[in-house]
């Protein structure tokens, strides 16, 4: 499936500190813990530090195989042309031997050459091919499968072991801790069942399922499990969740906007099902191997499904699906085509293990 530049593998000798540059998004943070499972399994005493923008950092802060996350500040210290050459002057004082970069864009490549790290690999991409001394060709192939795979598939052929099944997420005991506390000050029973609900979506409006039906599926599910619903999400989808709320007869705990993403991932892990457009807290619930039933539309769940053995899509391939859009140009049938009660029963078939 790859092709490789000159045909050269990466060295498993004398390799003591490697920098992994993250990619910039939650869910893609979360799909490439693979491969970083991967790099330890290939390099089990070297240290391994990712490279990553400050909002994904817990991802890779909660990941086991990872020893240091460094953040890549940007804005901030690190933006623009001066502030990259002042992260790669950070950078080259930490002497790493090899740079693997899972990031597509040609940036990266330029930070770890000027930064002196001698093993440069990553895929060909965005004309940066001559900054890397181990370059795989992306292939047409690859780029239809399971980005999962994408990004291991790049790792393989550069002579990298198979890495962990996962799950690719720990959380610490302070993590549980802050989470049950805060459960707590919600007047949440954890006896009773939690189920997560992520009714927004960064990309656009074609990725979200109607916050009308996601109330309704709420209410019911309140009703027929006693559930104890709670909504997450970014500042950004503040506006989805007191929509689904106002819609919604029974009152629902809102929390999007209101934890950083650390305690939101700690919530996560609570709940007994997480119910969610495609979006990164989608990805997240899959890390921590949560039940998931994840809602596609515009997308491709075939590239892009939650990671982990426990989730349920629910997507209707549409003659223009996927489409990849930001909105939907026409009547938004793909995610109109989908009930409430299509999601119900999905919901009560993972509550009641049937």
């Amino acid at each position: 499936m790859m092709r490789l530049r000159n045909m050269k593998k990466l060295s498993r000798c004398g390799v003591e500190r490697i920098l992994i540059r993250g990619t910039n998004w939650i869910g893609d943070a979360v799909i490439t813990l693979a491969a970083i499972s991967a790099v330890r399994e290939t390099y089990p005493h070297a240290g391994i530090f990712v490279l990553a923008k400050p909002w994904v950092a817990d991802i890779y802060r909660l990941c086991p195989y990872v020893d240091e996350v460094i953040i890549y500040e940007s804005p901030g210290a690190h933006h623009g042309i001066s502030g990259i050459f002042r992260l790669a002057k950070e950078l080259k004082t930490m002497n790493f031997g090899m740079a693997i970069l899972l990031q597509n864009a040609i940036e990266a490549a330029i930070i770890a050459r000027l930064a002196g790290i001698p093993v440069r690999a990553g895929y060909n991409t965005d004309a940066r091919g001559f900054l890397l001394t181990h370059a795989v060709v992306r292939t047409k192939a690859v780029k239809k499968i399971h980005q999962t795979g994408y990004y291991v598939e790049m790792l393989k052929s550069l002579g990298c072991e198979e890495g962990q099944k996962g799950p690719y997420l720990s959380l610490a005991d302070e993590d549980w801790q802050k989470a049950g506390g805060l459960l707590q000050d919600y007047g949440v029973d954890e006896d009773r069942p939690i189920i997560g609900m992520a009714p927004g979506a960064t990309y656009g409006p074609a990725k979200k399922w109607f916050p009308e039906r996601f109330a309704v599926l709420a209410d019911r599910l309140k009703e027929e499990f006693s559930a104890q619903i709670i909504l997450f999400g970014s500042e950004g989808d503040r506006g989805t969740t007191a929509a689904v709320q106002r819609k919604a007869v029974h009152p629902l705990i809102d929390l999007a906007g209101v934890t950083d993403l650390r305690t939101a991932i700690s919530l996560i892990a609570r709940c007994r099902l997480f119910i969610s457009n495609d979006s990164g807290l989608m990805h997240v619930a899959g890390g921590l191997n949560i039940p998931t039933i994840a809602i596609f539309g515009s997308t491709n769940p075939l590239t892009t499904s939650p990671i982990g053995d426990k989730n349920t899509i629910i997507y209707r391939g549409v003659d223009c699906s996927p489409c990849l859009k930001e909105t939907c140009s026409t009547d938004f049938r793909c995610m109109d085509i989908i009930s409430t009660d299509e999601v119900y029963r999905a919901a009560k078939r993972a509550l009641c293990g049937m």
